[in-house]
C-alpha cells in the first residue's frame, strides 16, 4: 500500500527568500512536486533532482489545482505555489473550488495552507503603516467578476471611507480599469488623498511612489504594482528634503493630530 499523499499551499511573499517563512520553507523542501504559474516557480531556483515541478500559466488555476489534487491521492507530496499569501487572490481558494466539484475522494486528502506575506503587506511596511485602521483588498481583475461588480465595491469601500488595497490593477488587456477606479475614488475623496504605488515590492526593481490622489494616474502601474488608496484620516508625515513621506492611518478614526 502506498503512503497517503499530501497537498500544501504555499504562499512565497511578495519578493525575495527573506520574506519566505520558516514553515513554508520546510513544506517546500518536504515536496515531492511543486506546482505553480511558471514566474514563481523560478523563484524557487534548482530543485533536488527527486523534485518535479509542474508549472503552468497564469490562467489556469482550476486545472492546476486540479492537477495537484490528483497526485496528492496518487501519493505524491505536493507543494502548491503562490506569490505573496495563498489565500489572498491566489490559489488556496482555487484548490478547495476544485475538491468542491471534483473527486469525492479528494475531501479525505491531508490539505495545508502556509501563509506568505501578501503584496499589501509589504507595500504598507515600506511606505510606513497605511493600514493603521481600517482597510479592505479590491481586485480589479474582471476575468472572474464583472466590472459592475467591481464599480459597486469599489464605491461601496471608498463611501464607508476604508483604505483600500487594489491587487491586479492593470495589464496589456485590461488597460483602462485603474484610471476608472481612480476616477471613482476622486469622486469620494479630497484630491490631497495619499495613494501609493508600490512596484515590485522585495525585489531588485522595487519602486515605490506616493502621490496625492489628484495625480494619480493608471501610468504609474503595471500588474506588478500594489495601489493603495488612503482613507480621509490617512496622513504623510513629512521627512528630510528629498526623501518619500512616511504614510500612516491612525488608529482612531479622524484621531492622531
Amino acid at each position: 500500500m502506498s503512503a497517503p499523499g499530501r497537498l500544501v499551499i504555499v504562499g512565497l511573499g511578495p519578493g525575495g527568500p527573506h520574506w519566505l517563512t520558516p514553515a513554508a520553507r520546510a513544506a517546500l523542501d518536504g515536496a515531492s512536486d511543486l506546482i505553480g504559474y511558471g514566474p514563481y516557480l523560478d523563484r524557487l531556483g534548482d530543485l533536488r533532482p527527486d523534485q518535479r515541478r509542474h508549472a503552468s500559466d497564469n490562467r489556469v488555476e482550476l486545472e492546476r489545482a486540479r492537477h495537484a489534487l490528483t497526485l496528492a491521492a496518487e501519493g505524491r507530496r505536493v507543494a502548491v505555489v503562490s506569490g505573496g499569501d495563498p489565500g489572498v487572490f491566489a490559489m488556496a481558494a482555487a484548490v478547495f473550488e476544485a475538491v468542491e466539484g471534483g473527486d469525492p475522494a479528494w475531501a479525505g486528502l491531508d490539505i495545508h495552507v502556509e501563509p506568505g506575506v501578501t503584496a499589501m503587506l509589504a507595500a504598507a511596511a515600506r511606505a510606513g503603516a497605511p493600514l493603521g485602521g481600517d482597510f479592505c483588498a479590491i481586485s480589479l481583475s474582471d476575468n472572474l467578476k464583472p466590472w459592475e461588480v467591481l464599480e459597486k465595491r469599489l464605491a461601496a469601500a471608498l463611501s464607508a471611507d476604508f483604505v483600500i488595497c487594489l491587487y491586479n490593477p492593470i495589464s496589456r488587456a485590461r488597460p483602462w480599469q485603474l484610471g476608472r477606479a481612480l476616477a471613482i475614488a476622486r469622486e469620494h475623496r479630497a484630491p490631497e488623498t495619499p495613494v501609493i504605488f508600490a512596484r515590485a515590492v522585495g525585489r531588485a526593481d522595487e519602486k515605490l511612489t506616493v502621490v496625492p490622489l489628484a495625480e494619480a494616474a493608471g501610468g504609474l502601474a503595471d500588474m506588478a504594482t500594489l495601489v493603495i488608496i488612503g482613507a480621509s484620516t490617512t496622513r504623510c508625515v513629512r521627512r528630510s528634503a528629498g526623501e518619500r513621506p512616511w504614510v500612516y492611518t491612525p488608529r482612531s478614526y479622524g484621531g492622531g493630530r
